[in-house]
């Protein structure tokens, strides 16, 4: 079985659920995801949750980008640069909206 962690912007947080149980269930891939909140984090929660994301990349095999609509941020770039830097499979679920 493989592993991936998602990735792909806040703003599309309720996709990112519907892609992850259905890789999941569909594909039989291990998913591991982002923790999703409701408000605004802390600073230090943050980084917290950054430092927690990176080593989610660092035990998958890759990474799987959620891009809807064309939109990469700078966090996700950051991460897609991450996982290329230590040799982590990248798959891009793209979508138009």
């Amino acid at each position: 079985m493989r592993t991936y962690t998602i990735c792909g912007s806040m703003r599309f947080a309720l996709e990112m659920k519907e892609i992850a149980f259905q890789l999941e269930t569909q594909r039989g891939y291990n998913i591991l995801q982002c923790v999703y909140c409701d408000g605004r984090p802390s600073d230090e929660e943050v980084k917290r949750l950054e430092a927690a994301h990176y080593r989610k990349i660092d035990l998958s095999d890759g990474i799987y980008v959620v891009n809807i609509g064309g939109y990469i941020g700078d966090s996700v770039r950051n991460e897609i640069e991450y996982a290329e830097r230590n040799g982590k499979e990248i798959i891009y679920h793209c979508e138009t909206h």
